[in-house]
């Protein structure tokens, strides 16, 4: 299963959290077989919102400055870009649109 992880504490100066409710969002457009979760801190405060993916087999992927009025479509393309990767890394990140140039960190399988 793939688990989208997202942090539900970071925002940005002066602005209310937006993890929880783009988490729902998430939830309400992928299928059964993601799991969309939500997590305090990912020790990436300064530019929120924070994204992980993980699923077995695959590289760790982190990303940072998710901006929920603008990436809803976006990480829909990501969660299927990474769903469907067979070698578990990301060659072409292009389907990610702007979220490919958001990526902090690939942990390797």
């Amino acid at each position: 299963m793939t688990r989208v992880i997202i942090c539900d504490t970071c925002a940005a100066a002066g602005e209310a959290p937006q993890g929880e409710a783009f988490a729902q969002a998430l939830r309400q457009r992928v299928g059964e077989d993601v799991s969309v979760e939500t997590t305090s801190c990912m020790n990436q405060c300064d530019t929120p919102i924070s994204l992980a993916l993980r699923e077995e087999g695959k590289d760790i992927y982190l990303f940072h400055s998710v901006d929920p009025a603008q990436d809803l479509d976006d990480t829909l393309a990501l969660i299927e870009l990474y769903r469907g990767l067979q070698g578990g890394t990301i060659e072409d990140a292009r389907p990610a649109g702007r979220l490919r140039h958001c990526l902090t960190a690939r942990v390797p399988c």
